[in-house]
């Protein structure tokens, strides 16, 4: 009587745990992805060229002819009021490139070569996340002299203009967690890319990045108030010194303390679309 042995299954190397290891495990990721961006300089140059655009056609297209309450029709006052919400459209923008970064590494494969490796779940989404933030700030640092250049000025001390800053990519980095959902939630980069757009639009246009909700009607206005874009916007104006004279601040709470919103507003995107995000790579590799 012989014996048939049953071949031993494969065995999956196990991901090792730890928040030390999980954080080098993300640093790796976020390295290699930016390896990546640097062999592909297209994709950073495209991606200046639009807010450059947004900067200079506000700026003097609509410039002087949008009222701001308390300011009128002043261009420069509305060149000032605009930048914050051009400054938050920018980051938020960023959702698309992490969309579609994800979305093509998950169709070449690349996706499932990560998880037969023995790292840490959320290291990959959590790599491509920080460096889709560095290349934000880089972003944001050409965006701001292009600012300054068509007559942009911050009023407040340097730590405030540092935190308004760090608030707006605090912003960016929360939407490239919804970007990297999305990513995993689609089978192209192309619809990723579109997927990653096609909500942000009303998003940062029913908010007060570029008008004054006071000038929209009733049922917009609530809309734009508790918009946590506009929490942002409105956050950033005033660590930069950008509010007018006079400008009647809305009485919506987000709009009355518009830091601590936009923390929160933050804080609330990551851990829901963190939390989705990773327990969508789990299955959808599984």
């Amino acid at each position: 009587m012989t014996v048939t042995e049953k071949p031993a299954e494969p065995i999956a190397p196990r991901a090792r745990g730890g928040f030390r290891q999980s954080f080098s495990d993300s640093l790796v990721m976020g390295k290699r992805n930016l390896i990546r961006m640097l062999r592909i300089p297209e994709v950073v140059i495209f991606g200046l060229i639009q807010p450059i655009m947004f900067v200079v056609l506000f700026s003097y297209v609509f410039g002087g002819s949008i009222n701001i309450p308390g300011a009128g029709l002043d261009a420069a006052t509305y060149r000032e009021f605009l930048m914050g919400g051009i400054f938050a459209q920018t980051v938020t923008f960023a959702t698309a490139g992490a969309s579609a970064g994800i979305a093509d590494d998950n169709l070449k494969g690349l996706v499932d070569r990560f998880r037969s490796l023995p790292m840490a779940r959320g290291a990959v989404l959590t790599g491509r996340t920080f460096a889709d933030m560095v290349q934000t700030a880089l972003t944001l640092v050409v965006l701001a002299i292009v600012a300054l250049l068509v007559g942009w000025r911050t009023h407040e001390n340097f730590l405030k203009v540092l935190a308004g800053f760090a608030l707006l990519l605090f912003l960016g980095y929360a939407f490239t967690w919804i970007g990297a959902l999305i990513g995993l939630s689609v089978r192209t980069p192309e619809a990723a890319t579109s997927g990653g757009l096609v909500w942000l639009f009303p998003l940062t246009f029913i908010s007060t990045a570029f008008v004054p909700s006071q000038n929209m009607p009733a049922v917009l206005q609530h809309i734009a108030e508790w918009n946590p874009f506009s929490a942002t916007v409105q956050a950033a104006r005033e660590l930069f010194g950008n509010i007018p004279p006079g400008y009647p601040v809305p009485d919506a709470w987000p709009m009355q303390h518009p830091v601590l919103a936009s923390v929160l507003w933050s804080i609330v995107i990551i851990a829901v679309f963190r939390t989705l995000a990773v327990r969508k790579y789990k299955s959808a590799t599984a």
